[in-house]
């Protein structure tokens, strides 16, 4: 039998396809009645600061010309974006559907290769179904940890899920987003249709209203745009809006969705990260799984699959939980 080899084109589409969200502002005791809430607008806003940034190489290790420099006025022109000061909450809104077959690769010139896979992964969901990971994906819904910068500091933060007629409601505040838990009770329910749609046993829409309470006329954070022209815009902060109204990127959204990672050797020391390939956190500069280490993704998916080298059923979620992040894999050439 010849020796089987990785596939060249080897992509997986992504089972948790989540949308945008959209911003909107209201009172908090009007959580119920928020579809009519008002949307929140990007600002543009005009600033005359002090410079704080370390200047690049010290203006070539030169004192005076820095002295000269921190004795300008740093005039920026930002977008902002806040409650207005009739509101007090913040309505943060996504859907998400959730995506079954994930035994077959959405393209593989392989065929050998694609029954081997299959066959290891059917095998991973015949022996676990997807219960570990969908119960983490339903606590990072309910734990509100999507909402990034606008969860910290928050007075209340109260996470409504929905699907058909059924609606759960959760205090975000009263889980922890350096651990995960068992769940329970409304989580327990929310894990299972989750569980589902991986499985492909129902089709799973959800829709989320997460409501923050920052009080009236506070700042709120949409995403960030990257501005690779800077030719082209006269602003020092542009922020991401959809048909006028300040929302967060769907990729940041799904980032916060998969951050269930705490199989990397890290983990006791930084708790969960996302799920890459790498273990890479961008905002920390970092890998937390290195290839030299073998702890990352290619070492184990090919050590699996190919070599038949099983491993431990931590890492095997890890290695799943990659593909249902979905992304293009083939060993190149």
């Amino acid at each position: 039998m010849a020796k089987l080899e990785t596939a060249s084109v080897l992509a997986f589409e992504r089972k948790l396809a989540n949308s945008d969200a959209l911003m909107y502002a209201g009172g908090w005791e009007e959580r119920q009645q928020s579809k009519k809430w008002q949307a929140i607008q990007i600002q543009q806003k005009d600033v005359r600061g002090t410079i704080s940034n370390r200047m690049k190489a010290a203006i070539a290790n030169d004192p005076a010309k820095v002295d000269a420099e921190i004795e300008k006025a740093n005039l920026q022109r930002v977008d902002v974006a806040a409650l207005p000061f009739v509101a007090d909450t913040l309505k943060l809104t996504f859907t998400l559907r959730v995506l079954g077959d994930l035994a077959t690769p959405s393209a593989c010139n392989n065929p050998e290769y694609q029954t081997v896979l299959g066959e290891k992964v059917n095998g991973y969901i015949q022996e676990h179904s997807f219960s570990e990971l969908a119960s983490r994906y339903a606590e990072n819904i309910a734990n509100g940890r999507f909402l990034w910068r606008n969860r910290v500091g928050a007075e209340d933060v109260e996470i409504h899920v929905r699907h058909k007629d059924t609606q759960w409601i959760f205090d975000a505040y009263a889980l922890s987003l350096r651990k995960f838990s068992q769940p329970t009770g409304d989580l327990e329910a929310l894990s299972l249709v989750i569980e589902k749609g991986l499985t492909g046993e129902n089709f799973t829409l959800v829709t989320v209203d997460a409501f923050v309470r920052l009080g009236a006329g506070q700042e709120v954070f949409p995403s960030q745009e990257l501005v690779l022209d800077k030719g082209k815009s006269d602003k020092s902060k542009v922020l991401y809006q959809v048909q006028d109204v300040a929302a967060l990127h769907s990729q940041k959204i799904g980032n916060a969705l998969r951050t269930i990672d705490t199989w990397h050797p890290e983990a006791d020391e930084i708790g969960p990260i996302a799920i890459e390939p790498y273990g890479s956190v961008t905002n920390r500069g970092k890998a937390y799984r290195q290839p030299k280490d073998r702890m990352d993704f290619y070492n184990l998916f090919d050590g699996w699959i190919v070599k038949d080298n099983v491993p431990s059923i931590e890492q095997q979620h890890y290695v799943i939980a990659t593909l249902i992040r979905g992304g293009v894999f083939g060993k190149a050439n």
